[in-house]
């Protein structure tokens, strides 16, 4: 492993240039920290990612250095590196597929900073767009890190792409009895006096079928500020409420009809034998 004149001082040297290099990169470290990042006002995250990395790169010095002078064929490390290599590769597999499906976002631009977006179940705005992963700002104010292949090879819906014009669907039930133009014209009303609800493409109901108890109806809007759908849902709903309440048209709930057989001369049929427990039970 090394030359054939290897003495204990060697090795002694060597430890000691290993635990020299350890403490010298701790210190170099700590110093960069309280003072140069300090000085340069660098984010929390980004001091701890940079001194991590020099530290790796200081001790990897060191180790060599210390095998070096004990005389240690650093050529017997090339089949070792090969190997190394093969499976560092792998590793950076999934970092290159982001890495390249990050360039394809930034040059193709099927999502911007700014759009509102859904993928892999995460629904917000994007915030940036970085080389691994995309920054998405979700309604309750959540930065989620979504990986750049996930907007590549899934679906993407993006209410912000070309035109941020989105229509809106209000399902409603009414009561059998309802007259149908006048729950056409309640609706229209509510939806004309809401002020994000736009004038053109302007508001639309499809009465769109009947149902067991009740007619059903479908409300569609047009709005501009896609992140306020779901409130601009509620808006109408609060609203179609009220005016269904004032107007006397109803909303109703699920019936069922329920038939109870009469039990009467149950306990004769029971005396005489017609009918066994098991039966009486399940009348």
């Amino acid at each position: 492993i090394g030359s054939p004149d290897l003495t204990i001082l060697d090795l002694i040297v060597a430890c000691f240039i290993f635990m020299s290099t350890v403490v010298v990169s701790r210190l170099f470290t700590r110093f960069l920290k309280r003072t140069i990042f300090v000085r340069a006002r660098i984010n929390v995250g980004v001091q701890e990612s940079i001194a991590r990395v020099l530290h790796y790169v200081v001790m990897v010095f060191g180790v060599l250095f210390a095998l070096n002078h004990i005389g240690f064929d650093l050529t017997a490390l090339t089949a070792l590196g090969a190997v190394l290599g093969v499976g560092i590769g792998f590793g950076l597999q999934n970092l290159a597929n982001n890495f390249i499906s990050g360039l394809v976002l930034l040059f193709e631009r099927p999502i911007q900073v700014g759009d509102f977006v859904e993928v892999s179940g995460v629904l917000g705005t994007v915030q940036s767009v970085n080389a691994r992963s995309t920054t998405v700002d979700t309604q309750d104010h959540i930065a989620i890190i979504v990986p750049n292949s996930n907007f590549v090879s899934q679906n993407v819906t993006n209410w912000s792409y070309r035109d941020t014009r989105t229509r809106i669907h209000v399902r409603i039930h009414v009561a059998l009895k309802s007259d149908p133009r006048k729950v056409e014209a309640t609706l229209l009303e509510v939806a004309r006096a809401h002020p994000a609800v736009l004038a053109d493409p302007e508001p639309r109901v499809q009465f769109l079928s009947f149902g067991e108890s009740a007619l059903q109806f479908d409300l569609l809007v047009w709005i501009d500020d896609p992140p306020q759908q779901f409130f601009v849902r509620s808006d109408l709903n609060f609203a179609i409420s009220d005016l269904f309440k004032a107007r006397g048209i109803e909303i109703p709930f699920p019936q069922r009809d329920l038939h109870v057989r009469s039990a009467e001369g149950l306990e004769t049929r029971l005396l005489s034998g017609d009918v066994s427990p098991k039966e009486n039970h399940s009348e």
